[in-house]
């Protein structure tokens, strides 16, 4: 079971629970301002979290938030969706965010990669992603939280790993209880930040 702090995010703007092993890229990097991405210190594993212009009419359904969430999949995929398989949605509950009635939804799918033309092959096995779609609607605001899982072979059990019989495996395994720990955690502190959205 990992450890977690408080994590301040976006200035402070929001907080959340994160594991304590990951680490702020922007420290390493440039990120976009819209985005936060942590990176697991001892494996591959990242979580992102894409403040973007809400997606899709007004009003909320799982049939309008399920097109929202399919078109942010799109987006982050690209040109690979034909790569991606859905395993499961399912709505999810923000318990700080509860009395707000803001919508959102989770999918847990996987991305294989296509083999190279050269056969050789550098890509992980598969990537399981765990995406979480917070809708503000009057803040005409989408929060996708979306947690990125490579397995590469030689780092990890193949043998625990079968989606299709409800096997995930210790690193999806993981990823949704991180995934979960976010949810009881998450907190707008300061809604001014979607007046720039």
């Amino acid at each position: 079971m990992a450890s977690y702090r408080n994590t301040p995010l976006y200035g402070g703007a929001i907080t959340c629970d994160l594991p304590k092993h990951f680490a702020d890229v922007s420290k390493l990097r440039q990120v976009p301002d819209n985005q936060e991405v942590w990176i697991d210190k001892d494996g591959f594993t990242s979580i992102i979290f894409d403040i973007s212009e809400r997606v899709g009419g007004p009003g909320s359904s799982p049939e309008i938030d399920g097109r929202a969430m399919t078109t942010h999949l799109e987006d982050m995929v690209g040109s690979e969706i034909d790569t991606v398989k859905i395993w499961n949605t399912a709505e999810t509950e923000f318990t700080k965010m509860s009395d707000l009635k803001h919508p959102s939804y989770t999918l847990i799918a996987t991305q294989t990669p296509k083999l190279p033309s050269n056969g050789l092959n550098s890509a992980p096995d598969f990537t399981a992603i765990t995406m979480t779609l917070l809708r503000l609607e009057e803040q005409k605001t989408d929060i996708l939280i979306t947690i990125n899982v490579p397995h590469i072979k030689g780092e990890y059990d193949a043998e625990e790993v079968d989606l299709e019989l409800g096997k995930q495996g210790k690193l999806i395994g993981d990823a949704v209880e991180i995934a979960a720990r976010i949810w009881e955690t998450f907190v707008i502190k300061d809604w001014d930040l979607f007046h720039g959205a």
